[in-house]
């Protein structure tokens, strides 16, 4: 019964997820108006934004999942704590892909090593570094050192999202004490992909997690079957 309604709710999470972003794509390319100054290619940005939001929601998840982890050791933690992160790492080269084909038409140069850029491209690595870890130690290690890592990581997050207020930058700032500067179809659009992704993100969340749970069942079925063996 319990599988049955794991299975509805991931069911419906992805049904919800492709009218969304069907939804999210028709509002991009017809809906939201054309910008003025930076013409066709400034529709980047409802891609670029929500993936950059994303995956700093991925990285907290990773965080606050690691802390459950080291305080609660059960292995189900760091399997969502992993997951995330992969997913984060995902929506973080997205970010990095997206902004410079957004900055050459504008800023006419491809990479700058403006504060927000350098950081996101520290925060990708140091990802990467997480699964480089966790691929390096044993086992019985890879959850404890992987959690730790995880949080330690995760201090770079309010550093990336706060560098166009703490240093002098020319990255645009999306959202102001006055919330979304732009105008209501352009808003309309980015709050629909931002519900979009996030669906988009459960849903490759739940479905990384389950791929993640039945190979280490396989993993375990196959060192009972090779212990058998040997037995016999």
């Amino acid at each position: 019964m319990m599988v049955t309604h794991k299975k509805f709710i991931t069911e419906t999470i992805q049904f919800i997820t492709v009218f969304m972003m069907l939804a999210a794509l028709y509002a991009i390319f017809f809906y939201a108006p054309v910008e003025k100054t930076m013409g066709i290619v400034q529709k980047i940005f409802y891609i670029h934004v929500p993936s950059a939001f994303l995956a700093f929601f991925a990285f907290l998840i990773t965080f606050v999942t690691s802390i459950i982890y080291l305080y609660k050791k059960d292995y189900k933690w760091d399997v969502i704590a992993a997951c995330s992160a992969e997913i984060g790492v995902v929506f973080c080269t997205i970010v990095l892909i997206t902004g410079p084909i957004w900055a050459k038409p504008v800023w006419n140069v491809w990479w700058t090593w403006d504060p927000r850029l350098t950081t996101t491209l520290i925060l990708w690595f140091t990802y990467i570094a997480y699964f480089m870890l966790r691929g390096a130690v044993r086992e019985n290690q890879r959850a404890n050192l992987s959690a730790v890592f995880g949080i330690i990581g995760f201090v770079n997050v309010p550093i990336t999202f706060l560098a166009i207020r703490l240093w002098r930058t020319i990255h645009p700032v999306v959202i102001t004490t006055k919330g979304l500067n732009m105008v209501p179809p352009m808003k309309h659009t980015l709050i629909l992909t931002f519900i979009a992704f996030l669906f988009l993100f459960l849903t490759l969340l739940l479905c990384r997690t389950r791929l993640e749970n039945i190979r280490i069942d396989t993993e375990k079925m196959r060192a009972l079957a090779e212990d058998r063996f040997d037995q016999e």
